[in-house]
């Protein structure tokens, strides 16, 4: 699928092999667990801290990647095992919200996708149900949150939209299409602004969908550049792309990738934010995997002269954070280190183990195999 060296293909395949040794080891010993974070190298449980946790697709999905890639029984196990924990999240109702995306699709989603199993339908039907349901019509958005925040709206969303695109596919109902479509075009007009950079958070009015006031969120400031806000919007608008063929969504996609290759060519490392003090140095190497397989179904659409800079971007992201941020020894049961949770955030949310970090690093890696893409 990718145009890559044999150099680079030796890379891959060295990548996967390490990824393969390392999780036969570390999936057995978590299969009753739904992990977040490591503390002294051993996977948490969210499963019996906050079965409700917004990252808690993530453990599932990279087992079900692990299982498209290897047809190794065990991933198969775990992925299932854990989308049943996941039961418990929906008597929690009040405190779901916009990123049951994250939770069920790449979970049960997959699961649906691979097997046609009807629980793992009714799961992410129940899951695309409760996203559609939070769409303001009046104001053409997916609000996040709950409580009193009525128009809040992140750039996070555009990765949870894709359950939308697959209900509307799956029920043959186009109104979860015009859903995701909607949301989509207006976060265009109030998040992505006209350099490529990305508000994190937009208050918008909930009559008139237009915005009322914008919030630094998760990054440095007002104005500034959370990386992984650019993340969630190339790799969220290049999937809208596959799913509608508007080819706004993927105009938009490149001219965030654009930005965000500008703002981390000099090392390939990503910052937090792209636009903060020099001191302190805070990565967040979940930016980087995330981009890399956004960047990677970038190369895979455009047209043929385009290809090689989204693809080489891709390549530097994964083997700089594979150099300088991977963990592969056995005391350490994650694999990509370095992430961080917002610019503020608790200390043992900065520099961390972050399960979405993993997932997105693998996911790539799995892109380059030329794997099935089952997953968004």
């Amino acid at each position: 699928m990718y145009n890559i060296s044999e150099a680079d293909k030796k890379w891959v395949d060295e990548i996967w092999a390490k990824i393969d040794s390392k999780l036969r080891t570390v999936a057995p010993l978590n299969k009753d667990k739904i992990p977040y974070t490591t503390v002294d190298g051993v996977y948490n449980d969210m499963a019996k801290e906050d079965i409700t946790w917004w990252t808690n697709g993530f453990w599932p999905g990279m087992m079900w990647l692990m299982y498209v890639g290897t047809k190794n029984e065990m991933y198969k196990e775990v992925a299932e095992n854990a989308e049943k924990m996941l039961d418990a999240a929906f008597e929690e109702y009040d405190h779901l919200h916009h990123d049951v995306g994250f939770m069920w699709h790449i979970s049960s989603g997959v699961n649906y996708r691979l097997f046609g199993g009807k629980k793992s339908r009714v799961r992410t039907s129940i899951a695309a149900d409760m996203l559609a349901s939070r769409y303001n019509s009046s104001g053409k958005y997916i609000r996040a949150w709950n409580e009193d925040k009525v128009g809040w709206v992140i750039i996070d969303c555009m990765m949870n939209i894709p359950l939308l695109y697959w209900a509307s596919e799956e029920y043959k109902d186009p109104r979860f299409k015009y859903i995701a479509m909607n949301h989509a075009d207006t976060v265009m007009k109030t998040h992505i602004r006209p350099d490529g950079s990305v508000n994190h958070i937009v208050d918008l009015d909930p009559v008139t969908g237009e915005p009322k006031e914008a919030f630094g969120g998760q990054g440095y400031e007002l104005g500034s550049s959370w990386s992984r806000g650019q993340a969630w919007a190339i790799y969220g608008y290049v999937i809208s792309y596959i799913h509608t063929g508007k080819q706004e969504y993927l105009d938009t996609a490149k001219r965030v990738a654009h930005y965000f290759i500008a703002n981390v060519c000099d090392d390939w490392l990503p910052k937090a934010d792209f636009r903060c003090p020099d001191e302190p140095v805070i990565y967040d190497s979940t930016a980087g995997a995330c981009t890399a397989c956004g960047l990677l179904e970038i190369a895979r659409l455009v047209p043929e002269h385009e290809k090689k800079l989204y693809l080489n971007a891709a390549m530097n992201l994964l083997k700089a954070m594979e150099k300088n941020f991977c963990n592969w020894t056995e005391e350490e049961q994650s694999i990509l280190q370095m992430g961080t949770e917002a610019y503020f955030c608790r200390p043992q949310g900065k520099h961390a183990a972050i399960i979405y970090g993993d997932y997105y690093f693998i996911e790539a890696i799995y892109k380059l195999k030329g794997f099935d893409m089952l997953f968004w």
